[in-house]
């Protein structure tokens, strides 16, 4: 059985407190029609801007957010950024109007291997090239919607990761031909990453976007930069309203922590190292998928230990910790940490 620990520093200095707090939301369909799971109703989509709005936050280009925590540059607080994977066509018919009406910059995330199907599900070259010249930001999100964690049986990792690696830069350079932008900005398909994907993306200069919840900040890990994910079922305004305030846990992770794929029945445990700060230890709370809130075991004054309390199901599990702030009444700083459980046998769970 494998148990895990991660180094957790929480830098909570006053710089941190006083503006270096952003989140990024994340949206695919904006349709009624549309699969729910990753869909929102355009009534509700503009809810969600129309509440940024009512409440001053400062919703800006994706690339400003990413150039300040690179530069590390103060970003003023209840700055947010818009995000949208797969390039659906209803991203133009019925959420850039409402965008449009608020004057909010956006990002799309897209496969130029099925842009180039010409599916009417999906939005055109001619359209993107001209949503890239009116100032949406157009990204790379792989060749095609490929896990890039799944590694083929007749493959070794090194190989996999070379392929990777051309169909990468592949589908950038076709972006860039088709629409005149190059950001080397990465959204994994399905959330699901590896320690060595993560060391090849730095190495070619990419920033990669998860699908793990968390506010960004100063400490960020850029290969791995948390999103909200805002469509159904997590589209409720009232839950929406603590992630868009939510406060960045800074952290640094150990060589054994950054693993993210585990047989099932393999991963017992979890031990955190936190410097702890601005928060009370009594109201830390951690929640794991499918298997709920998890007791906390403080083990010295700055680590504590997590047994699970049930085995972890297979498939896409997150722990998501959290814990209100003393010195910001009512927000939370929010981390995330994703594992991919196999099935039985060593067997990738359905997407």
């Amino acid at each position: 059985m494998k148990i895990i620990q991660f180094s957790l520093l929480i830098t909570l200095f006053s710089f941190t407190m006083n503006g270096v707090a952003a989140v990024i939301l994340q949206y695919h369909h904006v349709s009624d029609d549309s699969p729910a799971s990753t869909s929102i109703s355009p009534a509700q989509f503009e809810a969600h801007m129309q509440y940024l709005a009512d409440n001053s936050f400062r919703v800006v280009p994706l690339s400003e957010l990413m150039n300040s925590i690179k530069k590390q540059q103060a970003i003023p607080d209840k700055t947010v950024a818009i995000t949208f994977d797969d390039a659906y066509l209803d991203i133009l018919t019925q959420g850039k109007p409402i965008l449009d009406k608020f004057n909010y910059p956006f990002t799309i995330f897209i496969n130029p291997g099925i842009i180039n199907q010409n599916s009417s599900q999906y939005l055109s070259w001619l359209q993107l090239k001209k949503m890239a010249d009116d100032g949406v930001i157009i990204a790379n999100h792989g060749f095609n919607h490929d896990s890039f964690a799944r590694i083929p049986k007749n493959l070794t990792e090194a190989e996999w990761l070379d392929h990777l690696k051309t169909l990468l830069n592949q589908a950038e350079k076709i972006i860039e031909e088709n629409t005149g932008q190059s950001w080397r900005y990465f959204a994994y398909p399905y959330g699901e990453y590896t320690p060595a994907i993560q060391r090849m993306l730095k190495e070619h200069d990419f920033i990669a976007f998860s699908q793990q919840s968390g506010a960004v900040g100063f400490g960020t890990d850029l290969t791995a930069v948390p999103r909200f994910p805002a469509s159904k079922p997590y589209d409720n305004l009232t839950t929406l309203r603590d992630k868009l305030h939510a406060l960045p846990f800074s952290m640094t992770l150990t060589d054994e922590s950054t693993e993210t794929i585990y047989p099932i029945n393999s991963l017992e445990s979890a031990t955190f190292n936190v410097i702890v700060d601005d928060f009370n230890k009594s109201q830390l709370n951690c929640y794991v998928t499918g298997i709920g809130r998890q007791n906390i075991d403080w083990q010295t004054e700055n680590s504590f230990m997590i047994t699970f309390n049930a085995p972890l199901p297979s498939g896409r599990v997150r722990a998501n910790c959290t814990a209100p702030s003393k010195s910001k009444p009512g927000r939370y700083y929010w981390y995330s940490k994703p594992w991919f459980i196999l099935e039985a046998g060593d067997q990738w769970y359905p997407l």
